[in-house]
Parts: C-alpha cells; sequence; structure tokens
C-alpha cells in the first residue's frame, strides 16, 4: 500500500452546489498538483465533463453507472493520480463504490464523492448508502436549494406535466428548469410539499 488515502462523500439535494463543489476542489487542488482526475457518473450534459449551473464545467471521464471499472482503476493508477474527485455519484453501483473504496485501501488515493442523498421517491440511492455506511467522513453540503414556501428542501421531486411523480426508473438524468420549459424536469420541495404534490 502507497499510504493511507481517504474517501469522502459530500451530499445534497439537486440545485444546492455539489458539482460546483466538486469542480472548486478539483480546480484548487489542481493548482499546486497534477496528479489529480475526475469522473462523473452522468453529468447533465450527457459528455465528458461535470457541469455546474452556475456555467462552469470540467473536462471528466465519463463512467458508465453499473459497467466494471476495472480498465478505468488501471488506467488513473497508471498515470500516477493521487486523487479522484467523483460527481454524480449517485448513480454508480455498489460494486462500483466497493471499487473507489478499494482505491483508497489498495492504493493510497485521495476519493472525494459528491452526490445526491436521496431520488425522487426519498429513497436513498444504493451507492449512496454504500458511502453513507462506510465512507471516511460524510458531509452535507452547508448551502441548501429552498421550497417554493422558503423552507428548506429535502426532496428532489421528478416533474412530468406538472405533477410530482411517485413511481418510475430511479436513474432518469434531467435538469432544474422553470415550469413550462420541458415535460420532465425536477423541481426542489419541503416535505411537506413533495407529500402534498404542491408545486407552488
Amino acid at each position: 500500500m502507497d499510504g493511507m488515502g481517504t474517501l469522502s462523500l459530500t451530499y445534497g439535494t439537486m440545485a444546492a452546489g455539489k458539482s460546483t463543489l466538486a469542480l472548486q476542489l478539483c480546480w484548487q487542488l489542481r493548482e499546486t498538483r497534477d496528479d489529480v482526475a475526475m469522473w462523473t457518473f452522468g453529468d447533465r450534459s450527457g459528455e465528458g465533463r461535470v457541469t455546474s449551473r452556475l456555467g462552469i464545467s470540467a473536462e471528466a471521464i465519463s463512467v458508465t453507472p453499473g459497467h466494471p471499472i476495472a480498465a478505468l482503476k488501471r488506467e488513473l493508477i497508471r498515470s500516477g493520480a493521487r486523487v479522484l474527485v467523483v460527481d454524480e455519484v449517485q448513480f454508480a453501483s455498489i460494486e462500483q463504490v466497493d471499487d473507489l473504496a478499494k482505491l483508497v485501501d489498495e492504493h493510497g488515493m485521495d476519493v472525494h464523492c459528491f452526490g445526491l442523498g436521496a431520488d425522487f421517491k426519498l429513497d436513498v440511492f444504493p451507492a449512496t448508502a454504500r458511502l453513507f455506511a462506510y465512507a471516511d467522513s460524510v458531509s452535507e453540503l452547508p448551502l441548501a436549494a429552498y421550497c417554493w414556501c422558503g423552507q428548506r428542501g429535502r426532496c428532489n421531486a421528478r416533474v412530468i406535466n406538472g405533477v410530482v411523480q411517485t413511481d418510475g426508473a430511479q436513474h432518469v438524468l434531467g435538469d432544474v428548469t422553470e415550469a413550462g420549459n420541458s415535460s420532465l424536469r425536477y423541481q426542489v420541495l419541503c416535505r411537506r410539499h413533495w407529500r402534498s404534490g404542491d408545486l407552488g
């Protein structure tokens, strides 16, 4: 083993700044070192990038959720990377999260994961649950997204044609958009208004 690494998870709701913080961390680290890599398990751009709603972005390795990542791990190690920043980690499989932990435990890498805690049904994503269970540090983003009523948003509501959904596939890429701009969008709601389906 090449030294002790750490596995961390930073989570929050949609629009709380997860990708922004991942990009900031990557940029700050790269100011003084050249051994920092970035992966994403499903950026909203659909490309090999991590993008923020603030308009900033950076190139990243796009990892397909559920697919074996042995080759990506080998390339990461071969490149001499010592830090890995991972965005949209909630879409990873449990096996992929276990592989991220092996980068820490067997290769001394620091792996910083960013993602959602729960889906639109308020079910915790399996990858996030795995990280809750055994990451070295877990923290919720200090900045919050808010419901239309002014309460802290806890729920990532999936909205189709103006109706809050309570059933469907867990992994559907979308964005927080203004009402009427898309038949499928996401809106951050407080628990009360998620339960009632009230979009304000």
